[in-house]
């Protein structure tokens, strides 16, 4: 069920949640952000047969790190969705990719500051595009490797989003 009216719209609806990631009621997405109320995400990661990472250049409009280099595709949770429906809704929403099935679940994240108070499930999957990246989600995107990525991060970390920064040192750890 999806209380949402857009992506990104004040009319939004998240599940908050509490210190377990229990359900503990409903607020706007203004609310919840305003408040630092704890909720959900997902961060899906695409990687090609090359062993490239696709990230993505969140657009401008974006309330939440415009601008920034980010995940392959991430997202909140609608409030009443759970994580699987969530990654396979914002892989169409933001890449153009459709799949009867979730992408393979990489590895939990708990919610804390860098993830502004977010429960995160990190996806992988492999995929080689095109993609059609959403224009009101999405200002560009790029296969890079994944030393080189982390070598853009040493160099210039302010252009990248905090948590996908958080998500990406944890990948290192598992590649």
């Amino acid at each position: 069920m999806s209380a949402n009216v857009k992506a990104g719209a004040p009319g939004e609806w998240f599940d908050v949640v509490d210190d377990h990631d229990q359900v503990t009621g409903r607020a706007r997405r203004a609310e919840v952000h305003a408040r630092g109320l704890l909720h959900r995400a997902v961060h899906v990661l695409v990687f090609n047969a090359a062993g490239e990472v696709f990230v993505q250049k969140r657009s401008l409009a974006k309330d939440m790190a415009p601008g920034l280099w980010d995940s392959s595709c991430s997202g909140h949770l609608d409030a009443g969705e759970d994580y699987d429906p969530a990654a396979q809704r914002e892989l169409g929403e933001e890449l153009g990719l459709r799949s009867d099935q979730p992408p393979e679940r990489w590895f939990r994240i708990l919610a804390c500051a860098t993830t502004g108070g977010e429960f995160v499930w990190v996806y992988r999957l492999q995929a080689e595009g095109p993609f059609t990246l959403h224009p009101e989600e999405i200002e560009c995107g790029e296969w890079v490797q994944p030393a080189e990525l982390w070598r853009r991060m040493a160099r210039e970390p302010r252009i990248f989003a905090p948590a996908f920064k958080l998500v990406w040192a944890m990948v290192l750890q598992r590649l």
